[in-house]
């Protein structure tokens, strides 16, 4: 009986392990995707701190500001492109996962199903038994 218990059972402590491994995944793509974003925000405002001052009008200092601006926006594109691979790294962790529940569940339903035919089947044998009866005499 061991034996036959012993594949199903083993199979679901793998696909517990791979659930526990995708969810772990998935959290750390969430956590890539919410750094991403913050770092897209944060030089995204840098770069609108940066605009030309009345008070400071040089040529030099408009130059490097505008330079410095312009390697922002150069930033905060690759940070936006950076967040948008981040954000499929997340759709396609959320998929494995529920992919890797389901595998789960479906396991878990074999051995419940297993368990359920296995209990029908001593019920029956337990029907079928014969009776057990005997004739107790009480001391004469």
């Amino acid at each position: 009986m061991a034996k036959a218990r012993a594949p199903l059972e083993r199979i679901l402590r793998v696909r517990t392990l791979q659930l526990g491994l995708v969810r772990a995944e998935e959290v750390r793509a969430h956590e890539r995707l919410a750094s991403e974003t913050a770092l897209k925000d944060r030089i995204t405002q840098l770069a609108a701190n940066i605009a030309p001052a009345a008070e400071r009008a040089g040529a030099f200092t408009l130059m490097a500001a505008a330079h410095y601006r312009d390697r922002l926006h150069q930033s905060a594109d690759a940070a936006a492109a950076r967040e948008r691979h981040a954000a499929l790294r997340v759709e396609a962790a959320t998929e494995a996962t529920l992919a890797a529940k389901r595998d789960q569940t479906a396991v878990e339903k074999l051995i419940a199903r297993r368990d359920a035919a296995q209990a029908i089947k001593d019920m029956r044998a337990l029907e079928e038994a014969p009776s057990a009866r005997r004739v107790r005499h009480d001391p004469c």
